[in-house]
């Protein structure tokens, strides 16, 4: 048995875990705060919030800096870690992939249970980073190998970068674009950061002489089948998160990157990266003007470039992790 945390902060981290659990060595266990998805075949474990208990003022949520989120007397956080720690006495699993909660790692490593840790990029050399990828017994980037040191600044510690990790097929053979007029597809999510309806309506103006689907929940219109959406569009606009980054990179669509203000400066060190020689467009802010110039820069960006950011074999390589690890506790028993 393996378990498998997700982290319950937007969707990313169970589309990744939705696409991966199918390809790791042994039957897997969700646990989340996330309700359990239609599409999980194996067993899942239904955490309590830990974030929504009145007043955390005073309450130390950080361990004076040595943990990330760790408040005093929450309720949730006692329940959430007595569940994960109930379900190890009673499963022994071979390994626990946690994507993300330092917390968790340590957790699972106080248990002897070895820890594949998944993380996001960005300046990650603080303390509570470095005690939870110290005692992962791997650590996993979901981007390109060769460049970790540009994806996780500073951090000294080996990585495995298994490739993006996408929910959607990897395009196979040329785009097809919507028809005659040029489609820019914006990615915003539940809204908020730079995306606004009024950023929005400066860049529909600013370009007639394009189309414009927004996806979002809030700010245009939610599609149960994005990827067709994609598929179809010339350029893509979106922030740099990884989740949406993967899904654009799988269908090939060059790309105008903005990135969004994150703990860790993730996106912001994403999108250093991308200005080096990616199919992307990038800039710091979303603009207020020029919004012709840059979906026309990114429109003749070659989409095929993504190739190898997102190949498909990323939930392979994972297994492949999660195999070697188990191994070496098995021969180290």
């Amino acid at each position: 048995m393996i378990g498998y945390y997700v982290h319950h902060h937007g969707n990313g981290h169970l589309h990744r875990a939705i696409t991966v659990a199918p390809h790791l060595p042994d039957q897997v266990t969700g646990f989340s705060s996330l309700p359990r998805p239609d599409v999980w075949t194996g067993p899942w474990v239904q955490l309590p919030r830990d974030d929504s208990a009145p007043g955390y003022v005073g309450a130390d949520v950080t361990a004076r800096g040595l943990l990330h989120w760790v408040p005093l007397g929450d309720a949730g956080l006692r329940g959430r870690m007595a569940a994960i720690s109930a379900w190890i006495e009673d499963h022994a699993p071979s390994a626990m992939v946690v994507d993300q909660s330092v917390e968790v790692c340590l957790l699972a490593r106080l248990h002897g249970v070895p820890v594949v840790a998944m993380t996001a990029p960005g300046r990650r050399t603080d303390p509570a980073h470095a005690l939870g990828f110290g005692t992962a017994t791997a650590v996993v980037g979901a981007w390109p190998a060769g460049w970790t040191d540009r994806m996780l600044p500073g951090l000294d510690r080996e990585v495995h970068a298994i490739g993006a990790v996408s929910r959607f097929a990897v395009a196979r053979g040329p785009r097809r674009p919507s028809g005659r007029r040029p489609h820019a597809v914006l990615l915003a999510g539940t809204g908020g950061d730079g995306f606004t309806r009024a950023s929005i309506d400066r860049a529909r103006t600013q370009t007639p002489g394009w189309d414009w689907t927004v996806l979002s929940r809030t700010l245009g219109t939610w599609h149960a089948d994005p990827a067709a959406v994609l598929a179809t569009a010339d350029v893509a606009v979106l922030h740099p998160g990884q989740n949406s980054l993967a899904e654009v990179a799988a269908l090939r669509v060059p790309a105008v990157v903005v990135p969004a203000d994150r703990p860790f400066d993730e996106q912001h060190v994403t999108a250093s990266v991308l200005a080096d020689g990616w199919p992307a467009v990038v800039v710091d802010a979303v603009p207020a003007t020029g919004w012709g110039d840059l979906l026309d820069q990114a429109r003749l960006l070659d989409g095929e470039g993504w190739a190898a950011w997102c190949d498909g074999g990323a939930p392979t390589r994972l297994a492949g992790v999660v195999s070697g690890v188990v191994d070496n506790r098995d021969r180290a028993a």
